[in-house]
């Protein structure tokens, strides 16, 4: 695989200094036109230790306008870091749409150390990577341009490379004991290499294997890579635009429907007891028990680092507001977070979806409570028609991967959908209309909802079943009945916990004596 990498292929002075002026203003040309453009130019830089990662990231800085590019460089992860999903740094990363991003040592580097190292096996480095591509998959599918640069050198040209770079007292620093370790293990490094490569070098994001002794020849190959890419990608994106636009138009002049095949078939949703009612007393006693309960292991999941992510859903109008203030009233306000999610903002829509609810992931032992979530992307969105039939459709397996993620992690997840019926949803708008403190509640758009009531629910039915999975299910709350919903949002919440925290959850026993 390597072996193109090692000729010793070479540019004079003079034929790159005479390249150099024209490559150099069409980069900056593109980047100009890039800034306006509906994606971001992810840009990975890998490779063999001394083979110029570091001044390739640095003349793209210098040759292009550094105030549209981001650079991150990585190293062990911080306690804040380490506390999260380890792609949480990633995510939190990316450029938005119009700026390039420059990567070093990114999301291959544990896997490739580890197996190198012996930490892992084959079978766990193939898993990691597997991971790395449906990441990829996930940005590109939204437009993201992924280019990556394996910089290479044979272990010859390896060596020659950091005994230079230490007989230079300006270079001396960038020579490490770690670099020398990895020279020893070089084969080793190669041979995961190539299963690297093999395993993520997709079609959405190729690898490019670069011949890396040779400044000039590299950095060419590299700047010209760069620009040719951005000026494919510009053309496909604006073809692509027309054609959404097409079926945008024509799915507007058609009045979305449930399809008529499954409107008389029994669903998820029907298939709930909407007569169940909890009043009085027993819900006073269940309440006070439910949040004693839960308060409780709140405290024993706080002490053991473990968080918790609840996210609602919900008709308007059936209670999500008033359960999530019932279940916070049992934790410490230090301790959890109310997401509320409403239309993206500017900032929210020039990056991926998902990328607004991963920032907000919580560190260990905390509570992330979600108002709404990242399922609009297959209710509201899908409805509305505000992305693609082909977007809310890739994104049921998107989501999954994003939930496995936190919860392979040991973040214990919740998810409800609170259900009411059409009825009981027409009463309280009523009621809220004639309450003055709580018209503010009721909107046009709510009742503009109402009437595709059946397109809603298919949409939820197909979301419960394509989402709902063993780490994090879907839990239907009957909630035309306000006292029942609350109550059987907090004892699943603390079974949930109670089955996450094991032995750890049960109460000490009070001392009889």
């Amino acid at each position: 695989m390597f072996e193109a990498a090692e000729l010793g292929r070479k540019i004079p002075r003079e034929e790159f200094d005479a390249m150099a002026p024209g490559l150099r203003t069409e980069l900056l040309a593109l980047q100009q036109q890039l800034r306006d453009a509906d994606f971001p130019v992810i840009i990975l830089f890998a490779g063999v230790d001394g083979a110029g990662k570091n001044e390739t990231v640095n003349l793209i800085n210098e040759w292009m306008d550094p105030r549209w590019i981001v650079t991150r460089a990585y190293g062990k992860p911080s306690d804040e870091e380490s506390e999260r999903p380890e792609f949480w740094r990633y995510w939190r990363d990316l450029p938005p749409k119009g700026k390039v991003g420059l990567f070093l040592s990114s999301w291959y580097h544990r896997p490739l150390v580890d197996r190198v190292y012996g930490k892992t096996t084959v079978a766990e480095l193939d898993e990691n990577l597997e991971r790395i591509v449906h990441f990829e998959k996930t940005l590109a599918d939204e437009g993201a341009l992924i280019l990556k640069f394996w910089m290479h050198l044979s272990e010859k040209a390896q060596k020659k490379r950091l005994k230079g770079l230490e007989k230079d007292p300006m270079t001396a620093w960038q020579v490490t004991k770690t670099d020398w370790e990895h020279f020893v293990l070089y084969d080793k490094f190669i041979g995961a290499a190539e299963r690297l490569i093999r395993h993520t070098s997709k079609g959405h994001a190729p690898w490019q294997i670069v011949e890396g002794a040779d400044s000039r020849y590299r950095s060419a190959v590299v700047l010209q890579t760069l620009k040719d890419s951005i000026t494919k990608h510009l053309a496909a994106r604006d073809a692509a635009k027309k054609v959404h636009a097409e079926i945008k138009s024509k799915a507007a002049k058609a009045k979305p429907t449930a399809p008529a095949a499954l409107t008389c078939q029994p669903s998820i949703l029907s298939s709930l007891d909407m007569t169940q009612s909890l009043e009085g007393a027993e819900y006073g006693k269940a309440l006070q028990e439910q949040r004693a309960r839960l308060a409780h292991l709140y405290h024993v999941a706080k002490e053991k680092g473990v968080s918790t992510a609840l996210v609602f859903e919900g008709w308007d109008a059936a209670g999500k507001g008033g359960t999530i203030r019932r279940l916070t009233n049992a934790l410490n306000a230090r301790d959890y977070q109310v997401i509320p999610i409403a239309a993206p903002t500017e900032e929210e829509r020039a990056q991926h979806y998902l990328w607004r609810f991963w920032r907000h992931v919580a560190r260990a032992g905390r509570v992330t409570v979600f108002d709404r979530s990242w399922y609009g992307r297959v209710l509201v969105e899908r409805v509305e028609g505000f992305c693609t039939e082909e977007a809310w459709r890739r994104a049921y397996g998107e989501i999954n991967d994003f939930e496995e993620q936190l919860t392979d992690h040991g973040i214990v997840m919740c998810k409800f959908w609170l259900h009411i019926t059409s009825e009981e949803q027409l009463a309280r708008f009523t009621a809220r209309g004639e309450i003055e403190y709580k018209k503010w509640k009721l909107t046009d758009e709510d009742w503009r909802n109402r009437e595709k009531w059946d397109v809603y629910e298919q949409a939820v039915n197909d979301m419960v079943e394509r989402t709902s999975t063993t780490n994090a299910p879907w839990t239907l709350i009957e909630a035309n009945s306000k006292n029942l919903a609350r109550v059987k949002v907090m004892r699943t919440v603390a079974d949930a916990l109670e089955a996450a925290l094991g032995k750890a959850a049960r109460r000490p026993k009070k001392d009889k004596s």
